[in-house]
């Protein structure tokens, strides 16, 4: 009985010690505004990874005298380097895939679209607050990049 209790208490303090590194791994679920707060992003679970995608923008449609699409149609995805993607909306567009939670409020092994360059890059987040998120997008080192300030959506 004695060793029964032992066994069940050593089990509690494990878990009771896992339980913060199980807690933080979602932390970074939810909507975020991007750092120029022009745009509006959902980072969500995809399987086992995170995903973001933006569901709402400051400016969704082309104004009048726009060079780059109809005004008040739908901004589409016009730098993507895949000529079929450019008539994607940037809507519900899915940019940010494969980041995984490893530790310490930080994910890394993204990949992550920039619909203003049409480039794919590398990323790792930091979870800085409760409402503050650094997202870096890098090209091979994490050293060659730029980080973004991203703040909690209310």
């Amino acid at each position: 009985m004695i060793r029964m209790k032992s066994a069940l208490l050593l089990l509690i303090v494990a878990l009771a010690g896992a339980a913060p590194a199980w807690a933080g791994s979602d932390d970074i679920l939810g909507m975020w505004l991007n750092q120029k707060q022009d745009a509006k992003i959902d980072i969500f679970k995809c399987g086992n990874d995170y995903c973001r995608k933006i569901v709402w923008l400051k400016e969704p449609v082309y104004p009048a005298g726009s060079a780059l699409g109809t005004p008040g149609t739908p901004k589409l995805d016009h730098y993507n380097p895949d000529v079929a993607r450019k008539k994607t909306p940037l809507m519900d567009m899915q940019m940010l895939q494969g980041l995984q939670f490893s530790g310490d409020k930080q994910w890394k092994n993204g990949k992550i679209y920039d619909p203003d360059s049409g480039k794919t890059y590398s990323s790792k987040a930091t979870l800085v607050s409760t409402t503050e998120l650094d997202l870096r997008g890098f090209i091979g080192f994490s050293m060659l990049g730029r980080t973004e300030k991203w703040t909690r959506a209310k």
